[in-house]
């Protein structure tokens, strides 16, 4: 099932409260998560920014709305109890509750007003394209919390520099290919601290090895590439892997590493993991300037955001 919105989790939350007994926001969530059948690996999801689970952030938003909206009371860190307007709110039988809902209480409108003053010039894009909109505002016209309006921009940004890589990239000679490869390694740490850790082997005789990483100083532990800088539509197929296991085995080598511009077929896939003696890994065209950008390599940072949130720590008397 998919990780629903911060405002799809309203009529559930309240629910969760209709005891009157104070909950921790940790009990709410794992409530939330089989009311909705959610799965571990869902829970595990990560925001783009792989600092927060994204189905805990929603969480979070979602009392954050009902707290502005007067319908839940935040009595203590992380604890959260329902109000008498949520308790009216919930036994209206109201068809749907959503921000529609919560706009009929004066303190979320004044919440929204308050937003839209304080954030200035702040605007967002929906994804029809729509600006304008204060984070807040927009939140409430296209269910998307401020962190989801973030995520989406962060993410149309990320998938427009990984087009733009490749296509560097695909300017590039295949001997330039392969020395980016070496230096992403490297920058990954692989025998980073050794000098001279990463060669690129020459362009004829090396047998369909591009490249070799030392692991160590000896170079007991030795990493063999091949690198294909092939069109990005194109696909690496098993008879490629094939041939590149016959080269590691005629250098009696035990590690290495395909990485392409291209994609690879599910055959080549399942080959490439069914290789016992020998661990082959695969990085395709997408996997590799995803690791550019996380390494820096090709890439510059332009502009750094801090997204930052109350220290529920600084606020605790019991550490007074």
């Amino acid at each position: 099932m998919a990780i629903p919105k911060y405002d799809d989790m309203y009529r559930e939350f309240l629910e969760v409260l209709s005891d009157n007994a104070p909950h921790k926001i940790g009990e709410i969530r794992n409530i939330l998560a089989t009311v909705f059948h959610l799965s571990d690996e869902e829970r595990r999801e990560l925001l783009p920014s792989g600092k927060q689970f994204l189905f805990n952030n929603r969480v979070n938003w979602t009392a954050s709305y009902l707290k502005q909206a007067g319908l839940v009371k935040n009595i203590s860190r992380g604890t959260y109890q329902i109000s008498d307007s949520g308790k009216s709110v919930l036994s209206s039988n109201v068809p749907k509750i959503d921000n529609n809902v919560l706009l009929e209480f004066d303190s979320f409108k004044h919440f929204l007003s308050r937003s839209s003053t304080t954030s200035s010039d702040i605007t967002a894009i929906d994804s029809t394209g729509v600006t304008g909109s204060t984070f807040a505002q927009q939140s409430v016209i296209s269910s998307e919390s401020p962190q989801d309006i973030l995520d989406s921009a962060y993410t149309k940004i990320k998938d427009a520099l990984i087009d733009d890589l490749l296509s560097e990239i695909m300017k590039q000679s295949p001997t330039f290919f392969e020395h980016l490869v070496v230096t992403l390694l490297t920058k990954m740490g692989y025998g980073s601290s050794l000098k001279g850790a990463g060669t690129v082997t020459k362009s004829t005789g090396d047998e369909g090895i591009d490249g070799i990483i030392r692991e160590d100083k000896l170079g007991f532990n030795l990493i063999y590439i091949q690198a294909k800088r092939w069109d990005r539509n194109s696909t690496v197929g098993r008879p490629e892997l094939q041939k590149f296991v016959g080269a590691l085995a005629g250098q009696g080598a035990t590690k290495g590493l395909f990485i392409t511009t291209a994609q690879f077929t599910k055959e080549a896939r399942e080959y490439a993991n069914k290789q016992h003696t020998t661990k082959i890994i695969l990085i395709d065209g997408n996997a590799l300037a995803e690791l550019m950008i996380e390494h820096n390599v090709g890439v510059s940072v332009e502009a750094i955001y801090s997204i930052k949130r109350i220290d529920s720590d600084f606020f605790d008397d019991s550490l007074s």
